[in-house]
């Protein structure tokens, strides 16, 4: 695995651009959703079980990273509040190279082993995160 610095060639993907599309769009919806008071989403799983799913707390997780209190967003969904703060990091970067033209980042040259264990580390941090979820399900 090789990270490197790279003008954008003709035809290639802007995922930077992409990405802060979604990012800003889904952004929007959200806030939009709650604007209009809409009700809440539901989960299934927690509804057919009466347990947390690997995603449950994700929107007050949300709610609270986007207010600024970051140790409830933390306590809320762990794995959900890494996602922001990556989300936001990437988003800030994003900005920054289409705002000033400077070569991309990029991750090349994955190897199988560094695909698998990138695999084992996404399962391994869901399970962690589905653990915490269980161990404090009384508080959801």
């Amino acid at each position: 695995m090789q990270l490197c610095r790279r003008r954008l060639a003709p035809g290639e993907t802007d995922y930077e651009l992409v990405w802060l599309s979604v990012s800003i769009a889904s952004l929007a919806g959200a806030a939009a959703w709650f604007a209009l008071r809409l009700p809440w989403p539901q989960c299934l799983f927690q509804a057919l079980t009466g347990l947390p799913c690997v995603t449950c707390g994700s929107t007050r997780s949300a709610i609270a990273f986007f207010h600024g209190q970051f140790f409830s967003s933390w306590k809320w969904n762990p794995l959900a509040f890494g996602f922001l703060c990556a989300l936001s990091s990437f988003n800030i970067y994003a900005f920054i190279v289409l705002t000033t033209r400077v070569p991309r980042l990029r991750i090349v040259n994955f190897s199988r082993a560094e695909k698998t264990v990138a695999r084992f580390l996404i399962i391994a941090l869901l399970a962690l995160n589905w653990i915490y979820l269980l161990s404090h399900w009384r508080n959801f």
